[in-house]
């Protein structure tokens, strides 16, 4: 997978045929450009211009480049950051865009963009940082940006997803850690670390990104690096409960393929929440903090620094075997569940040919 951005700095060589067929994204007001980066040329920071996704044109010419440049080569993963786009400053009311103002048409910018992508080559993935109502017709991933390395982001992570599941975009991850500050020498982001991939190891796409603290500046032509970011890199305690995270999510895989071949065949989400499948029970759509991963598995995150127990709803209509007790309890009841370090409460729907123990798992 490469990283492809909808910026373009000025002294790309493709700049100049760009700016003179109209395919970049146009300012009612002063000149073409929208946010500044530090990129690899030149020196120090660059004002960048965007092209214009809501252009055919341009959408056609930005594949042909990422054709000859990625795709005859064997890439078929592109991942679409700031592809909201991102501007600096945020003034959506400057924008011209091919199919009129961004106060008019600017939110469909994501899923234009994928679309060019899915033109190009359906058989192609788009990990993208945002999305609009259709993106799931192109197969994008869609994840939650570059946000805080926190608990509370954490649990407005848990609410984002499911929110988007319930649009119809089925295909939903995180950073897992977070993007921003989380310091790999703290104790509270270790713990983060572990509340997050046990919140990570239940979501349809399962990956860790972030950029880690303390940073390296020393690294010659390199800028900024961010501290290791590995399994093993955020002390004694986490490792071991992460790597037993990494052999789980191998073990559901084959309940997962079962899920995403629905995702694929019908468009139900592999993350729901509790009302898409319980729609019949009052309780299940008041619940905002557990989920289902598919018809027969609930997840209940930890999103608070300490906590070591939770409620958890047991949806009406079912019974509830414990995935790491292995004890069952009856639906249409909330019970109080341990939820130490290493694990957080899950539950598999009595009589799924996918259930297992948790705690057998090596």
């Amino acid at each position: 997978m490469v990283s492809v951005w909808g910026a373009v700095n000025p002294l790309s060589e493709n700049f100049a045929e760009m700016n003179q067929r109209g395919l970049l994204v146009r300012a009612d007001r002063n000149i073409n450009v929208f946010h500044s980066l530090t990129d690899r040329y030149p020196d120090g920071p660059t004002y960048l211009h965007y092209y214009d996704a809501t252009n055919p044109e341009a959408r056609r010419y930005l594949w042909e480049k990422i054709k000859a440049g990625y795709h005859d080569l064997g890439v078929r993963g592109y991942w679409l950051d700031a592809d909201e786009p991102e501007i600096t400053p945020v003034t959506h009311d400057n924008l011209r865009y091919h199919l009129g103002s961004a106060l008019e048409v600017g939110c469909i910018y994501p899923l234009l963009h994928q679309q060019g992508f899915y033109e190009g080559d359906p058989a192609s993935v788009t990990l993208s940082r945002s999305a609009w109502a259709g993106s799931q017709r192109t197969g994008a991933v869609i994840w939650s940006g570059d946000i805080p390395s926190t608990f509370d982001f954490l649990s407005r992570s848990v609410r984002a997803g499911l929110s988007m599941s319930a649009s119809g975009i089925p295909w939903w991850t995180t950073d897992i850690g977070g993007f921003l500050f989380g310091d790999t020498r703290s104790d509270t982001f270790r713990e983060l670390i572990v509340r997050w991939f046990q919140y990570g190891v239940f979501c349809p796409v399962f990956r860790v990104h972030g950029l880690r603290e303390p940073q390296d500046l020393s690294i010659p032509g390199a800028g900024i690096s961010g501290a290791p970011n590995e399994v093993w890199s955020f002390g004694e305690t986490a490792t071991p409960i992460l790597s037993h995270l990494l052999h789980l999510r191998q073990g559901l895989r084959p309940y997962l393929d079962t899920l995403n071949q629905a995702a694929h065949e019908t468009g139900l989400p592999p993350m729901r929440p509790l009302w898409m499948a319980f729609p019949g029970d009052p309780a299940a759509w008041t619940v905002e903090d557990a989920f289902l991963l598919g018809p027969d598995l609930l997840a209940a995150p930890i999103t608070a620094e300490g906590q070591r127990s939770r409620a958890v709803y047991l949806p009406a209509g079912a019974d509830w075997m414990d995935a790491w007790t292995g004890a069952v309890f009856s639906g249409g009841q909330t019970i109080q569940c341990p939820a130490p370090l290493e694990h957080i409460p899950v539950f598999w729907r009595t009589g799924s040919p996918f259930a297992r123990r948790f705690d057998q798992i090596p």
